[in-house]
């Protein structure tokens, strides 16, 4: 017991240290690309503040490489000071030294998605309308519901609400549409009906469109317009709606099953929302399978040459799977793959894939 508590601490301790690198090397990264980025627009304290917002979304996505690295780490100091020969001396199996490893990474996982995630997803929404609002100069909500979906840009021009009952996967072509447009004083002028509204550059295009004018004293039955072609201009770019129409990210995982039902509802398509969350959900899993990539390509004598290489090889075998991953991933959201395969397959797969590379090495 006391040997398993003394791995569960090296391997925690290193993991800790890793991440707190990984966190300041990252957090001087995005610091220095939003420099580049807004250096004569936004101020410093500003710039801080963005790449603030977008650490922790650039660190869930390198969780499974800083996995492997304190893996690695971990298990290479361990063969250094020769403990791993006296675990061995005393009668116990490589399998057994594995038990708190995996113990810990199956809870790190449990606590990226429950806790981290929510956090990524609050803080990658935020950061996306900020970054909207400094290259644009506006704020763009978007929200689904029961009713449909409903956008409302704000600009030099004054603020448009759209709702619509359905939509393209981006959010790009709109159908049964219905733009209020309102005034610098947030009141009516205009009402538009159309059947298709298409987002094109700096305009949104409509279709069979039927305008009322909503003015004091003025009949709007009797001045209403039919048009087949409407051209309403718009700030507003292909972008901007796709991060946060079509970002899974930007939800919480908590948040999901409810916003799946949403849209389900609402007639919209929730392959994406779906996948992703089935994806979230299987995270533990695949960040077990790191560790036993690092464990089986590290768990080596110190003597033995090419530790170096044992560790670039673990980190390449990691970005194979975690690109495949990604591959599959894509699939399903294609709708190419049944969900629960695209979703939990390259998890299962990567562990199979880890775990025959031990057993191989270790006790083969």
């Amino acid at each position: 017991m006391l040997l398993h508590i003394y791995f569960a601490s090296k391997f925690a301790k290193n993991f800790a240290i890793t991440l707190g690198i990984f966190i300041i090397f990252m957090l001087l990264i995005d610091i220095i690309e939003q420099l580049r980025r807004f250096a004569l627009s936004v101020n410093y304290i500003e710039i801080f503040f963005l790449a603030l917002l977008n650490l922790p979304g650039s660190v869930y996505q390198v969780l499974p490489l800083i996995i492997i690295l304190s893996s690695a780490w971990t298990f290479l100091s361990l063969a250094r000071n020769s403990e791993l020969i006296v675990f061995r001396a005393a009668g116990k199996s490589s399998i057994s030294m594995l038990i708190t490893p995996v113990i810990l990474s199956l809870l790190i996982g449990v606590l990226a998605i429950s806790f981290l995630n929510p956090i990524v997803a609050s803080t990658s929404k935020k950061y996306a309308d900020v970054k909207s609002k400094l290259i644009d100069g506006q704020e763009t909500t978007i929200s689904i519901g029961t009713e449909g979906l409903w956008l409302r840009q704000a600009d030099e021009t004054g603020h448009t609400v759209i709702r619509a009952k359905r939509a393209n996967s981006d959010a790009t072509e709109l159908y049964d549409v219905t733009l209020i447009k309102l005034s610098d004083d947030k009141l009516p002028i205009s009402r538009v009906e159309a059947e298709i509204l298409t987002l094109n550059d700096s305009m949104w295009t409509a279709k069979n469109s039927i305008i009322w004018p909503i003015k004091y004293g003025l009949n709007s039955h009797s001045n209403v317009q039919k048009l087949s072609l409407v051209e309403i201009p718009t700030s507003l770019k292909k972008e901007q709606i796709t991060d946060q129409f079509g970002d899974p990210s930007t939800i919480s995982l908590w948040s999901l099953p409810e916003f799946i039902g949403q849209l389900e509802q609402a007639g919209f398509s929730a392959n994406r929302y779906s996948v992703w969350f089935q994806s979230e959900l299987s995270k533990p899993i695949f960040l077990l399978a790191m560790m036993l990539v690092s464990a089986a390509f590290c768990m080596r004598q110190s003597r033995v040459r090419g530790t170096s290489l044992h560790v670039l090889a673990a980190i390449l075998v990691g970005f194979l799977l975690f690109y495949s991953s990604n591959f599959v991933l894509i699939l399903g959201i294609n709708g190419q793959l049944p969900v629960l395969i695209s979703a939990w397959g390259p998890s299962f797969a990567a562990l199979f894939i880890s775990l025959g590379l031990f057993l191989n090495r270790e006790e083969g």
